[in-house]
């Protein structure tokens, strides 16, 4: 399906997949399973409608506050599912990036983090960040550090964006988050300033096809002012 949009950059707050599982009597762990499924098939999902930019915020700098047997299940999930799918994406065109504070990961799947974003680093079909262990005031905190190391002494928002993690990265045109919440829940705070929001009343791991072609169709609806008047 093609759809003509001038939407570069979609980022998604994947939230629902405990209260999913829960409502299946399934252990938690069994939504984040399903969740990763449904954020692999946004990714062929996004690629095939030409969305040069996908965010998935996949693991926050406040999730470390979750049960240890939950956060320990997730970091082995990510780990396991990186290392099966990387020839995938390599030979798919996906390029992968990944924010956030990695030196804080377990080793091996920080290993496989860097391992992945190497093999992909040339793909050119579309950029997928993942957001893991990633906080939005944690990325402000850092490049304000960065920019101290450097002496930076005069301040402008230019300069600022260059100390972000991927400052080459567009900012999101639209922000998706699912289950119903209403709230940015620390999520790329610099970024999305001037982000179109949709908030969809449904779990991520029900997340589908459709659901992100309307999202898409909704965002081409949106006049974008960008605190100027309407035209």
């Amino acid at each position: 399906m093609k759809i003509v949009t001038s939407l570069q950059h979609i980022a998604i707050i994947m939230d629902g997949n405990g209260r999913w599982a829960k409502k299946r009597n399934l252990p938690r762990v069994e939504g984040h399973r399903r969740g990763a499924k449904v954020a692999e098939s946004v990714i062929d999902w996004a690629k095939e409608l030409k969305i040069p930019f996908l965010t998935l915020y996949t693991f926050s700098t406040e999730n470390w506050k979750r049960p240890e047997h939950e956060v320990n299940f997730l970091f082995s999930l990510l780990e396991r599912r990186i290392k099966q799918k990387k020839a995938e994406l390599v030979k798919k065109g996906v390029k992968v990036l990944f924010a956030g504070r990695l030196d804080e990961l377990p080793k091996g799947l920080r290993e496989a983090c860097k391992d992945l974003m190497e093999a992909t680093k040339n793909n050119e079909d579309i950029t997928v960040i993942s957001a893991l262990n990633y906080g939005g005031r944690a990325e402000i905190v850092d490049a304000v550090k960065r920019m101290i190391h450097d002496r930076i002494t005069s301040v402008d928002e230019e300069t600022f964006r260059r100390y972000l993690y991927y400052p080459e990265v567009p900012d999101p045109d639209l922000v998706i988050r699912t289950a119903g919440e209403f709230r940015v829940s620390n999520f790329l705070l610099w970024e999305i300033a001037y982000s179109e929001f949709l908030i969809l009343d449904k779990e991520w791991p029900d997340f589908t096809k459709e659901d992100l072609i309307n999202a898409i169709k909704w965002f081409n609806k949106r006049e974008r002012r960008f605190g100027g008047i309407e035209t």
